[in-house]
């Protein structure tokens, strides 16, 4: 399965809410479903980083993909850049640690100038908004809907990167 295909249930969440959310008035429940819109997002970001590592792997030999495949299992949410970065892509070596941070230097200088939105702040916002409503049921006072969903888009260049970083 491509890890496009991850996207989907979060792009079914956000075309749905864009109907609904213009006939709320109440801003509670706009940020209760802004909130719920966050924890999609990061979940479909997290099966994608888990396809992409383990299709990685299986390619390479099938018992890396194996062992891959329960590893990953268990990363439940620690999918920060840094986690990514440090914890998951050093792992299959330290060339593809390098390839990675200037593919992803590389695109988030790109994406700034076209879109006026830092790649990788947009993902570590989603991350955040996403614990916060999650563990600590928190309503975000400062993001939107709408920061919230281009925030899923500019993300997908994030995943991207690692997809191109770690494709045989």
């Amino acid at each position: 399965m491509s890890y496009l295909n991850s996207f989907q249930h979060a792009d079914d969440v956000i075309a749905h809410l864009n109907t609904v959310l213009p006939t709320i008035a109440d801003p509670m429940l706009k940020a209760k479903y802004t909130g719920f819109a966050a924890v999609a997002v990061v979940t479909v970001y997290e099966i994608a980083i888990k396809e992409i590592f383990i299709n990685f792997a299986k390619k390479k030999h099938k018992v890396l993909g194996n062992f891959t495949e329960s590893y990953f299992d268990r990363i439940n949410g620690k999918i920060k850049i840094k986690v990514i970065k440090d914890e998951y892509i050093n792992r299959f070596g330290s060339k593809y640690v390098k390839k990675f941070a200037l593919k992803l230097k590389v695109e988030t200088e790109k994406y700034l100038i076209i879109h006026r939105r830092d790649i990788q702040s947009s993902y570590a916002n989603l991350i955040l908004w996403r614990n916060n409503f999650a563990h600590e049921g928190q309503l975000n006072a400062t993001a939107s809907y709408l920061d919230v969903v281009n925030a899923y888009k500019d993300g997908k260049e994030v995943i991207r990167c690692l997809h191109e970083t770690m494709s045989r």
